[in-house]
C-alpha cells in the first residue's frame, strides 16, 4: 500500500500555516484518488462495450458511480473549516484550481470514451436511445448500461453542485477562485452533462407519450 509514502505527502506540523491545512489536503488528495478510480472503471467499461461485452460493463459503471458518491460525501469535511480560517489557508494555496485537477481531466476523457462506445453499441444493435427507453425489454443489458450512465452523469452533477455550495459557504457568492474563476462560471458548469443524449431521449419519449395520449 506504500502507506509511509502516502502519509508523507501531507505537510508537517512545522510547515502548516494553520492546523486545518491537514483537513484541506486530505480531502483534496483523497478526491484525486476517488476520481482516478472512477475514471479507471469508466474507461474499462468503455473497453467492455467496444468488445461487445455489455453485461460486463455494468458492474464497472456501478463501481464508478459509487466512487463518485463517496467523492461527493467527503466534501462535507470542508464545511468544518470556518470562512475566516479558510482565508488563512487560502493565502498559501497559490494559483491552483479545480480545472488543474488531473483526476477530473481523466474523468472527462473517460466520459467521452464511454459515450462513444455506448453510441457505437447502440448502432450495432440498431437501437436509438429513444427506442431503448420506449421498449427497455428489447435489450435489458443495454438499458441497464444507459441507466448506469445516467446515474454516473447525475453523480457528477451532484458533486459539482455540492462543491459550488462549499465554495460559496467559504468565500461567498460573488468571490473568485484561486485562479480567478468567477463563482458564476462554476454555477454554469454545474449544469452541463456528460451524456445529454440520454436526457434528450427522456424528453423525446415524453413528447411521444403525450402525443399518444392525445390520439
Amino acid at each position: 500500500l506504500r502507506t509511509a509514502e502516502l502519509l508523507s505527502l501531507q505537510k508537517s506540523d512545522a510547515e502548516r500555516v494553520h492546523r486545518d491545512e491537514l483537513l484541506f489536503q486530505v480531502v483534496h488528495q483523497s478526491s484525486e484518488l476517488w476520481l482516478r478510480l472512477a475514471s479507471f472503471e469508466t474507461a474499462t467499461a468503455a473497453a467492455r462495450l467496444r468488445e461487445a461485452d455489455v453485461a460486463g460493463a455494468g458492474p464497472l459503471l456501478q463501481r464508478a458511480v459509487l466512487a463518485l458518491r463517496l467523492l461527493t460525501e467527503q466534501l462535507e469535511m470542508l464545511e468544518r473549516i470556518s470562512p475566516r480560517d479558510y482565508h488563512v489557508i487560502r493565502g498559501v494555496l497559490g494559483q491552483g484550481s479545480g480545472f488543474d485537477s488531473p483526476g477530473f481531466r481523466d474523468l472527462q476523457r473517460a466520459a467521452r470514451e464511454v459515450a462513444d462506445a455506448f453510441a457505437a453499441c447502440c448502432r450495432v444493435r440498431n437501437l436509438s436511445t429513444v427506442d431503448l427507453y420506449a421498449e427497455p425489454e428489447r435489450d435489458p443489458d443495454v438499458y441497464r448500461v444507459a441507466e448506469l450512465l445516467t446515474d454516473w452523469d447525475e453523480r457528477v452533477t451532484l458533486w459539482r453542485v455540492r462543491h459550488l455550495e462549499v465554495v460559496e459557504r467559504l468565500i461567498g457568492t460573488d468571490a473568485v477562485g484561486t485562479q480567478g474563476t468567477p463563482i458564476a462560471l462554476l454555477r454554469e458548469l454545474a449544469s452541463q452533462h456528460a451524456f445529454p443524449e440520454l436526457r434528450e431521449a427522456r424528453s423525446e419519449l415524453a413528447r411521444r407519450l403525450r402525443g399518444g395520449t392525445r390520439t
